[in-house]
C-alpha cells in the first residue's frame, strides 16, 4: 500500500493515502489502527460512477473532477480555473506536525495542509492556499479541515442560544444529505458556536473551529453513508482575493474523541499563561452588577476592603471609569480616566486594591466607539462602513476599523498608557455588538481582516505586558473559541448570572472548555437578569467548581451573608487544585436527569460531586447517582463531608443519613455500577459531596 501514511495522535490515528492526483484519501479516523487491511483501502477508493477511481472520503474535496459532494475548497480566476486537481503530493514531518503539499499547475494554485497530533489526543488541521498564477484568484471557500465520520444511525449535537442563554445543547439525527451551520455575526456568536459533537454507535467525536469571526460547518453524507465534517471560515462575496504570490491561511480545526482531551489541550497546549504555567485561578470581584455606571471612589475603596475580608483575590473595575461614561450612549473610544469620578486618576483605587493583596483589573471595549464621543467627533471615518449605506447602531455603538493601522495604533497607545501607569494585571476585554456593514476604505468586505486585526492587537498587548491576563467577553459568551483563547486566559461564560440558567449554560460550555477558564460568579438575589430569588448556598454551589467570582456589592450583604460567602470562598480555595485539574485530577459531568445536574472532579484519594436540582423532579424517587472514581475498583470510599451541612432535602431515610454522615463505606465499583441513592433535593437547591478514599 504505497503512499499510505499514519498520523498517530494519542489514542486516535488518522490514516491517509496520497494519490497521484486529486485529494488525499481518508482511510481511517478513529482508535489506533493496528493494521490497515487491503479491504479497508479498497473501500476507501470507490469509483463513484466514474470510469476512473474518484474517492469521496478525502481531505478537503474540491469541486468538479468527479466529486459530486459538498466542496471544501472552491474559487476561480475571473470565472476560469474553477476546477482544481492537485498533483505531486509530498509529506514532510517535523515532530508531531505533518505538512502535505501539492500543486495544481493548470489553475496555478499551491496547497499546504498542516496536520498536527497533539500530546492530548487532539488532532488539528489548517489549510494554506497560494496563488502561483499571474492574475488575481478569487477564493470563495477554503475549509480548515475535513474529518471522516462512520456510516450508520447517529446523532449530532450543536450549541445554540442567545444573550443570557448561551451554550444550549441541541441534538438531531444524522440524516442523509447535508447538515449546515453558517454564522455571519462577525464574532463567534451566541447562537451558532463553531462546535459540534457526533455519535455513531459507540464512536464519538467533538469538532471545533478556533476562529472568532464568521464560520461554516458542513456535515456531508457520502454515497456509502459515511460523512465528511468540514469546518472553516465563511467568506463574504469577493472577500478573499489572492494576488500573484499571495496566500490564504485558514484558522485551525480541532478533532477529539472526548471533551476531556480538549480540556487537557486547552490547559497544556493552547493557553499561554503568564510565567509559563497556570497559577491558581484567583477568586474575582467584578464591579458591574454591584455598581453599573455609578462609580464613587469612596464606595469602591470600601468594597475592596470588604472583598479582601471575604478572601477575594482579584478586583476588576468594570464599565464606567472613562470619558463621560454615565450610561451606554457615550464615550466608548475615549480611553481617558473620568476625573469627575476619579479626581486623582485610577492609581488611587488601584494602589488601594493591590495594597490589600489583591490583583487589580480593568474593563475595556477597544473595538467599539459611541457616536457621542471625542474619538468619533474627530475621526468619523474610522468606523467600518459601506459607502452609500446607513450606519447601523447596535447598543449605541459603531465598530472601529482595526484593519487601518492608525486605528489599531491609537488603541494600542491609549491602552498601553493606562496599563503602564497603573498596577493593572488583568483586562476584561469586551465586545458588545455583532458586525454588520463590515466595509473597508476600499469598499470591500473586511470581516476576516477585522478578526485578524483584533488578534494582532491582543497579541501586541500581551507581548508588551506579558504579566497581564485577558478575559474574553462579548455580551457574555459571544466570543468564546480556541482562536481567542490562544490570546486569553479566561472567558466570561454569560451575562446571565442566574444560578438556575447557569446550570445549562455551564454544562454546554464544558463540552469544549475546562472549568478553570469559565467565569462563574455568585450574584445578588433577586437576580438582576431574571428576578429569581435564590439561596446563597445554591448560587455559590453552582459557581464553585469553575473560575469563581462575585458579582455584587459586598457592602450590601448582611453580616450573616458575609460569613456564609466567606466560608464558600474558603471551601473553593481548599478544593481548587482538585476542581481545576491539578495533581492528576480529572473532571466529570453527567447529562441532567429529571432536572438534576451532577458534575465534579476526582483523583485517587479524593473526589467531589456537585448535585444540583433545577426544577421539581417528576419522579418520586430519584435514580441513583453513579460516579466513576479514580483508583482500583475495590478501593473503599466514604462520604467525608457534605456542604451545606444540612442540604434542602424533601425527605431522607436513616440509611441515607448514615451514608451522608460517613458511616457507610462502599467500593469504587459499587459507586460506578449501583450508584448512591441520594435523597431528593428541593427545587433550586444543591449540595456538594466530598468523598475520601480509605486506607487499602
Amino acid at each position: 500500500m504505497t503512499n499510505v501514511h499514519t498520523i498517530e495522535c494519542g489514542q486516535v490515528s488518522l490514516v491517509i493515502r496520497l494519490p497521484e492526483f486529486g485529494m488525499p484519501e481518508i482511510i481511517h479516523l478513529g482508535p489506533i489502527a493496528e493494521e490497515i487491511s487491503a479491504v479497508t483501502v479498497h473501500r476507501a477508493s470507490r469509483v463513484n460512477g466514474m470510469d476512473i477511481s474518484v474517492p469521496s472520503a478525502v481531505l478537503l474535496p474540491v469541486t468538479g473532477m468527479g466529486f459530486f459532494g459538498w466542496p471544501a475548497i472552491s474559487g476561480h480566476r475571473g470565472g476560469k480555473d474553477f476546477t482544481l486537481q492537485f498533483q505531486n503530493w509530498r509529506i514532510a514531518r517535523d515532530g508531531n506536525a505533518h505538512r502535505l503539499n501539492a500543486i495544481d499547475a493548470v489553475a496555478g494554485i499551491e496547497i499546504s495542509i498542516l496536520v498536527t497530533a497533539s500530546q492530548c489526543s487532539v488532532l488539528t488541521t489548517s489549510t494554506e492556499l497560494t496563488n502561483r498564477g499571474n492574475s488575481s484568484y478569487t477564493l470563495d471557500r477554503c475549509m480548515a479541515g475535513s474529518f471522516l465520520v462512520s456510516e450508520g444511525p447517529g446523532t449530532i449535537t450543536s450549541l445554540t442560544g442567545m444573550w443570557g442563554r448561551e451554550f444550549q445543547k441541541r441534538q438531531a439525527h444524522l440524516n442523509p444529505g447535508i447538515w449546515l451551520q453558517e454564522n455571519r455575526r462577525g464574532r463567534t456568536s451566541h447562537d451558532r458556536y463553531p462546535t459540534i459533537a457526533t455519535r455513531v454507535g459507540s464512536e464519538e467525536f467533538v469538532f471545533h473551529l478556533g476562529w472568532s469571526g464568521n464560520h461554516v460547518i458542513a456535515v456531508d453524507t457520502l454515497d456509502d453513508g459515511r460523512r465528511l465534517v468540514h469546518l472553516g471560515e465563511l467568506f463574504e462575496p469577493g472577500e478573499i482575493q489572492l494576488g500573484p504570490g499571495e496566500s490564504y491561511v485558514s484558522p485551525t480545526a480541532y478533532a477529539a474523541k472526548r471533551s476531556e482531551d480538549l480540556h487537557s489541550f486547552v490547559r497544556t497546549e493552547l493557553i499561554t499563561w503568564p510565567g509559563g504555567a497556570m497559577s491558581e485561578r484567583p477568586v474575582t470581584l467584578n464591579t458591574w452588577e454591584g455598581n453599573y455606571f455609578d462609580h464613587k471612589i469612596a464606595s469602591l475603596r470600601s468594597q475592596a476592603d470588604a472583598a479582601a475580608e471575604l478572601g477575594i483575590e482579584r478586583f476588576v473595575l468594570d464599565d464606567g471609569w472613562f470619558g463621560q461614561r454615565d450610561d451606554d450612549t457615550t464615550s466608548l473610544g475615549d480611553w481617558i480616566v473620568d476625573r469627575r469620578k476619579y479626581p486623582s486618576g485610577l492609581r488611587e483605587l488601584a494602589n488601594h486594591v493591590t495594597n490589600l493583596g489583591m490583583q487589580f483589573g480593568i474593563w475595556f471595549e477597544p473595538e467599539m466607539v459611541n457616536p457621542v464621543s471625542t474619538l468619533y467627533r474627530e475621526h468619523p471615518d474610522w468606523v467600518l462602513h459601506v459607502e452609500g449605506r446607513p450606519l447601523l447602531l447596535s447598543r449605541n455603538q459603531l465598530v472601529l476599523d482595526l484593519t487601518r493601522s492608525e486605528v489599531s495604533e491609537y488603541l494600542f497607545l491609549t491602552m498601553s498608557r493606562l496599563l503602564a501607569e497603573q498596577p493593572i494585571s488583568y483586562i476584561k476585554w469586551d465586545m458588545n455588538r455583532d458586525l454588520t456593514h463590515v466595509g473597508g476604505t476600499d469598499g470591500r468586505p473586511r470581516t476576516s481582516a477585522q478578526t485578524h486585526a483584533v488578534y494582532r492587537l491582543m497579541d501586541r498587548i500581551r507581548s508588551s505586558f506579558p504579566r497581564v491576563e485577558i478575559e474574553s467577553c462579548a455580551s457574555g459568551g459571544g466570543r468564546i473559541d480556541f482562536g481567542v483563547l490562544g490570546r486569553a486566559q479566561r472567558v466570561w461564560t454569560s451575562d446571565c448570572t442566574d444560578a438556575v440558567d447557569r446550570l445549562e449554560i455551564q454544562r454546554g460550555a464544558s463540552l469544549l472548555l475546562p472549568p478553570e477558564v469559565l467565569g462563574a460568579h455568585i450574584s445578588a438575589s433577586p437576580n438582576h437578569q431574571t428576578g429569581r430569588i435564590l439561596s446563597l448556598s445554591f448560587r455559590a454551589l453552582v459557581a464553585l467548581g469553575y473560575h469563581l467570582g462575585v458579582e455584587l456589592n459586598p457592602l450590601e450583604l448582611t453580616a450573616e451573608e458575609k460569613n456564609e460567602l466567606k466560608s464558600w470562598i474558603s471551601l473553593h480555595k481548599r478544593l481548587r487544585p482538585l476542581l481545576h485539574g491539578s495533581d492528576g485530577a480529572s473532571n466529570f459531568r453527567q447529562e441532567p436527569l429529571d432536572g438534576r445536574y451532577v458534575w465534579g472532579a476526582t483523583r485517587p484519594d479524593l473526589a467531589v460531586a456537585f448535585v444540583a436540582q433545577g426544577p421539581q423532579m417528576i419522579s418520586e424517587q430519584p435514580p441513583p447517582v453513579k460516579l466513576a472514581l479514580q483508583g482500583p475498583a475495590g478501593r473503599l470510599w466514604r462520604i467525608a463531608r457534605v456542604h451545606p451541612l444540612t442540604p434542602e432535602f424533601v425527605r431522607t431515610s436513616q440509611s441515607q443519613d448514615d451514608m451522608l454522615g460517613g458511616k457507610v463505606a462502599f467500593t469504587a465499583a459499587t459507586i460506578a455500577s449501583v450508584g448512591l441513592h441520594l435523597p431528593m433535593l428541593r427545587p433550586e437547591s444543591a449540595m456538594l459531596l466530598e468523598f475520601e478514599a480509605l486506607e487499602d
